[in-house]
């Protein structure tokens, strides 16, 4: 599990493709140091696994799936990624619960200086829209983000200068991807629900009313 909150920009050293799946190499000057084979570090807000260790530089094992429903494989030498360790239990939650398993990949369709920072305006699907609320939280590329407006095909954020300098998404332009994972706790809501409305077994109205969550 991690926050959102970006600890260092690597940079991504190679990336050989294998049957099945590819070997990505990155380099980290700060996350390098304490990681150790089969650790979870988030790549782009992509949960991986540490499978070598060799100085500065780590590597991982991306599945067939991984490919396919991330931007990952399109990454090249040079490139740089968002990188965030798991979450330790002692470890304060400053961004919101993200899982590292991406839903879809969007694009950027605008991106305007409002102040000192950007509105970004990302196209997303509906498996990624029907889950964002304003004011909500999202993960774009691994980064804890409030959603400002939903759209019919997209959603808008807010990026500050500190997280445009720190990250990536300050990086980026109009056409570029970006990983995008729904707030896993409105996935959960929005199921229960469809249970409780359907009829079937799980969350009732009835269940929310003996727990007293709601009253008639």
């Amino acid at each position: 599990m991690f926050t959102g909150i970006i600890q260092e920009l690597g940079e991504a050293v190679s990336l050989q493709r294998k049957t099945p799946g590819a070997r990505l190499a990155v380099k980290s000057r700060l996350l390098s140091g304490p990681a150790r084979t089969g650790d979870s570090i988030a790549i782009n807000g992509v949960c991986l696994t540490v499978v070598e260790k060799k100085g500065d530089t780590l590597r991982f094992d991306l599945s067939d799936e991984t490919l396919k429903s991330t931007n990952l494989g399109a990454l090249r030498p040079g490139d740089r990624v968002n990188l965030e360790p798991a979450l330790k239990a002692q470890d304060p939650l400053g961004g919101h619960l993200v899982s590292g398993h991406v839903d879809a990949v969007g694009r950027i369709r605008g991106k305007k200086k409002e102040g000192e920072g950007f509105k970004i305006e990302i196209e997303a699907p509906p498996q990624v829209l029907d889950f964002l609320v304003e004011k909500g939280s999202v993960a774009v590329d691994g980064i804890s983000l409030t959603v400002v407006d939903v759209l019919q095909d997209a959603f808008t954020v807010v990026i500050i200068p500190h997280t445009a300098a720190v990250t990536t998404i300050g990086m980026k332009g109009v056409s570029s991807t970006v990983n995008l994972e729904a707030d896993i706790i409105g996935k959960y809501v929005a199921k229960f629900v469809g249970k409780m409305k359907s009829g079937s077994e799980g969350l009732k109205r009835k269940n929310l009313l003996d727990a007293g969550f709601i009253k008639e």
